[in-house]
């Protein structure tokens, strides 16, 4: 590789002493890391104020240039005769701009007209309050017109054209060609780009193409240097397609590569535990077949999958997903337990204090209906089980949270916290339930086996890693559970260090929710109250959310206290309760207990109880300005109901003020599948805004679509895998190691420290 460029060195590679665009070019091969470290203010046409233009929207490389890909391509290798034209007929007709004129025949009228003409004829284009395409027009510029052709008084005439500036009279691009189209960035035009794009080509080109030739045969790419030659300035239209896919497999490549390393790093430096699975430790096996229903298949698949996980002698790092009522609760029980036969501790960390409360809940009830008698004993439930896997002192379950640290009950001279931590510490607590509460100082196990993190998106990673730490000397096994649907081909960028499984079956019996979307004005209001009254007058309960907990004078939302109050004067004879996160957290339990025991007829609320809220007999979900929430955020309040016997709904009322807001609507009633509706909603927000979603995530894909580039994607990840197995350090692939560690910056640095 040559040394990196610095100072005039930088100037030199690209600019050649600011040449013309066109004249020369260079010979030694440069690599994607080398022109990365190239600025692109020594791009000839880009300097000065258009380069830092660039660099604001991230294009600070020559590099960053080279990967700002055409939006479209006007194909000038054959020019159309304009004498030849079909009229009616929606065409692109390119040609120089002859004459522009502007008339305003009168008040609030202005219209623009330019004679267009090439070597075949001349037609006349008009644009009506169109001023600024007079700016854009000047005389001699190259332009591409798309519309239908008409004839007017005998003329050829276009009316309201789309318009692409090929070039302008100053430009020094040959004709005859197809011509890329690029977006504006800040002060560089489509057409200053091209040339900038031109000349750095003109200047980097050969490059270094880092791929095996065995990889690029088998899935028939093309050479780097030709793709992106051809991307950016194709001698025919049909080169554009392969030139792009091999630059998508080449960005998902990089991705997986560092995923693959990231994953490889975990294993060889961790310590794990090779748990006792199978026939004859039998604690699983007892739970499994002591529960009141059978298990789905998808349920048995992924226990079996862990279980192979769990027997191995590095630690588990693997992603469950599962719908809201999908039985993770069964697949996490089983996996703790998993650890428990073996002598180990295990932990489940929940973000909020009343999932914590639901997941203890609902850990003990799972425990009690497998036959595993249950007797409380002080602050945490004892389970009989097996001797042989007990001790003879039974299961222990606890709950910790960071209300408990409050509590000071004084009980023999301790308090209740601190005798718990006492008997974490010593091992007698088999498994313990909380939230980051189990992270904190003073929190210590004698032998953490099991980690379990449930909603991992609403943790960092270093709280998940301080959770880990808390296993002494060695690795504990890692389940990340998530109820929010990814869709398949993120999951594998987003989440590609990780082993990933799904519970995609429901169980038996459950009902799908009814969605409907209404308007928040007047029909809709009123519907949506008599739903509630009817409801509730058959027995049932409901939830009424809000965006907001108070009004606010800049943002027009419903509050969940302005509706409280409003809907005790619609629903005088009901019992309403409201629940927000900014209430303390005893009065929060007492209106959650009391809306558990259908005390409560309807709770208002904010988004506190997106998870972890079991309410069976609550059948109507109510939501107040639903376009202001994302997708993830309606499923998921949407499945707080339908978790019963009855038919129950979840009705939407908004008035969108936005496109991407009626689209999140359209799609909720449309849909019901989860990771259909993670598809919908990466389409509408793009995979920039999801990958945002993981803290240590890497930079967004600039040519790829994780949902239109699948086959890419799977491809390149069984490729970069399969290499990095063989060669973990990328030692005989040292373009590979420099390429990733330069494009994907500082947040994979680390694995290339020795």
């Amino acid at each position: 590789m040559p040394p990196e460029p610095t100072g005039a060195a930088c100037r030199i590679l690209i600019c050649m002493e600011r040449p013309t665009v066109g004249s020369g070019t260079t010979t030694e091969v440069r690599s994607l890391a080398y022109l990365h470290r190239v600025g692109v203010d020594r791009v000839r046409w880009l300097g000065g104020k258009r380069a830092a233009s660039l660099c604001e929207k991230g294009i600070e490389s020559v590099t960053d240039l080279l990967f700002h890909i055409p939006r479209s391509y006007v194909d000038r290798s054959q020019i159309m005769r304009l004498d030849e034209v079909e009229e009616g007929v929606e065409t692109t007709v390119i040609g120089r701009v002859l004459r522009v004129s502007v008339r305003r025949p009168r008040r609030r009228l202005v219209i623009v007209e330019a004679l267009i003409g090439n070597d075949t004829g001349s037609l006349k284009a008009i644009w009506f309050n169109q001023e600024y395409q007079a700016r854009r027009l000047d005389r001699g510029a190259e332009v591409a017109l798309s519309g239908k052709i008409e004839r007017y008084r005998g003329r050829l005439q276009i009316t309201s054209p789309a318009v692409d500036i090929l070039a302008t009279g100053r430009e020094n691009l040959a004709v005859g060609r197809v011509v890329p189209v690029y977006r504006a960035v800040g002060d560089a035009t489509p057409a200053y780009l091209r040339l900038g794009l031109h000349n750095a080509l003109k200047r980097s080109r050969p490059i270094a193409d880092p791929l095996p030739i065995a990889i690029r045969e088998g899935h028939e790419l093309i050479d780097r240097d030709r793709a992106v030659n051809a991307v950016h300035f194709p001698e025919h239209i049909a080169e554009v397609g392969p030139a792009r896919r091999r630059l998508i497999f080449d960005e998902f490549f990089r991705l997986e590569v560092a995923l693959a390393m990231t994953k490889q790093r975990k294993m060889a430096g961790s310590v794990g535990i090779t748990h006792r699975t199978g026939a004859g430790f039998g604690l699983v096996e007892k739970f499994i077949a002591g529960l009141p229903f059978r298990l789905t298949g998808a349920q048995q698949r992924v226990i079996d999958e862990i279980s192979e996980d769990l027997a191995r002698p590095y630690p588990m790092h693997r992603l469950l997903q599962g719908e809201v009522g999908s039985g993770k609760t069964v697949v996490a029980v089983a996996t703790v337990l998993t650890g428990v036969q073996g002598g180990y501790q295990a932990a489940v960390m929940a973000p909020t204090e009343v999932l914590a409360e639901q997941h203890y809940e609902g850990v003990c009830r799972l425990l009690a209906d497998s036959s595993m008698a249950a007797r409380p004993q002080g602050s945490v439930s004892l389970f009989d089980i097996p001797a042989e896997q007990s001790n003879g002192s039974g299961l222990l379950v606890a709950l910790l949270t960071g209300n408990h640290a409050e509590v000071n009950v004084r009980r023999r001279g301790t308090t209740r916290r601190e005798e718990l931590l006492e008997r974490i510490a010593d091992g007698s607590i088999d498994v313990l339930i909380g939230t980051h509460a189990l992270i904190q100082e003073g929190v210590r196990f004698r032998r953490l086996g099991v980690a379990v993190v449930d909603e991992q998106h609403r943790f960092g990673v270093h709280q998940r890693v301080k959770l880990k730490d808390k296993a002494e000397g060695v690795d504990p096994d890692l389940l990340i559970m998530t109820a929010t649907p990814i869709p398949r081909t993120l999951s594998m960028t987003l989440y590609g260090d990780l082993d990933v499984s799904e519970v995609d079956e429901m169980p038996p019996g459950r009902k799908p929710v009814r969605t409907r979307s209404w308007s928040m004005d007047g029909p809709g209001l009123e519907k949506a109250q008599e739903t509630i009254r009817r409801e509730v007058a058959s027995g049932h309960q409901a939830f009424v959310v809000c965006p907001l907990v108070e009004g606010s004078a800049r943002v027009e939302a419903a509050s969940a206290v302005a509706e409280y109050g409003r809907l005790r004067e619609v629903f005088p004879e009901l019992s309403l309760g409201l629940l927000h996160g900014q209430l303390p957290p005893s009065r929060k339990e007492a209106v959650m207990d009391s809306f558990r025991r259908g005390e409560t007829d309807v709770l208002v609320a904010t988004t506190v109880i997106e998870v972890g809220i079991d309410v069976p007999n609550a059948t109507v979900m109510l939501i107040r300005d639903a376009d202001r929430f994302g997708m993830s955020q309606l499923h998921q309040l949407r499945g707080r109901v339908g978790r019963g016997p009855d038919l129950s709904q979840c009705i939407l009322l908004a008035d969108p003020t936005t496109k991407d807001g009626a689209r999140r609507l359209e799609a909720m009633v449309k849909h019901a599948d989860g990771f259909r509706l993670a598809e919908e909603d990466l389409r509408i927000r793009g995979h920039g805004t999801v990958f945002g979603a993981r803290q240590s995530g890497f930079s967004d894909l600039r040519i790829a679509d994780i949902l239109r580039d699948r086959r890419e994607l799977i491809a390149a990840r069984r490729e970069a895998f399969s290499l990095v197995e063989e060669d973990p350090g990328l030692d005989m692939h040292p373009e590979i190691r420099e390429e990733v560690r330069v494009l994907l910056g500082e947040r994979v640095e680390w694995l290339f420290r020795s």
